[in-house]
């Protein structure tokens, strides 16, 4: 595959790294430059942790997690569970997408259970295709083209069928690695939710894995549109 530079948006801290974070390993391991957008800065994610406090701590474990596979990464810092769709922010995703030059979107489906979720797959699908008009201006200039968008998985797969998988399971480990790096999330979700995350994450890639044949995968779906499909799409995941 030609070299392709890939932006992953994820509304959270630790999203990405959820649904994801083994393609991109895949595609780091490869070659391909990978760039990880955190929209907002996940400050409410916790009950005991203040959100001051807790915003500094999430920014300071995505920086691990992207350094694990060497991703550039975007902060956005949006306040967690407030973000809207408006033209600030639409020209805020803009140019993370056009910095990176991104040959391919990944970000949420746009059904998935969060409304910070679906806001954000939105906003970055949207933002895509803004990204190529010369005349919306940013400090990044446009992209000759509009980069095709595949939606990551749902949380625990829910009423989400792939229409693409992507073996990791040379990259299972490395996406738990950078998953852990999140450490606050790993401890809450067990504390406050009951939750191994860390588990849940190894048995939802291992069920995707075996729909389509091999030990772990990812799943993703096209976002299917007039300009966002190419017969060369299929090619770009890894």
């Amino acid at each position: 595959m030609e070299r392709i530079s890939v932006i992953a948006i994820g509304a959270h801290p630790d999203d990405v790294e959820i649904l994801c974070a083994g393609t991109l390993a895949k595609y780091a391991r490869l070659g391909h430059k990978v760039a990880i957008c955190y929209a907002t800065d996940g400050q409410f994610g916790h009950v005991i942790i203040k959100p001051d406090e807790l915003r500094e701590v999430r920014r300071g474990e995505a920086e691990r997690s992207c350094s694990v596979i060497g991703a550039e990464m975007i902060w956005l810092g949006y306040q967690d569970e407030f973000i809207f769709d408006g033209k600030e922010t639409r020209l805020r995703f803009i140019e993370a997408i056009r910095k990176v030059r991104a040959n391919l979107i990944i970000t949420h489906d746009p059904n998935d259970y969060h409304e910070d979720h679906r806001i954000v797959s939105r906003l970055a699908t949207t933002a895509g295709f803004l990204a190529s008009v010369p005349n919306i201006e940013t400090e990044s200039p446009p992209l000759d083209w509009i980069p095709p968008v595949y939606y990551m998985d749902t949380l625990a797969g829910i009423g989400f069928l792939p229409t693409d998988y992507v073996d990791i399971t040379e990259d299972i480990e490395t996406k738990l690695k950078m998953l852990s790096c999140h450490e606050s999330q790993v401890k809450w979700l067990m504390e406050h939710d009951g939750v191994d995350i860390l588990d849940f994450v190894r048995t939802v890639n291992k069920f995707r894995g075996l729909q389509a044949g091999v030990a772990y995968a990812e799943g993703f779906r096209r976002h299917e549109a007039w300009g966002r499909m190419s017969i060369s799409m299929e090619r770009l995941l890894p």
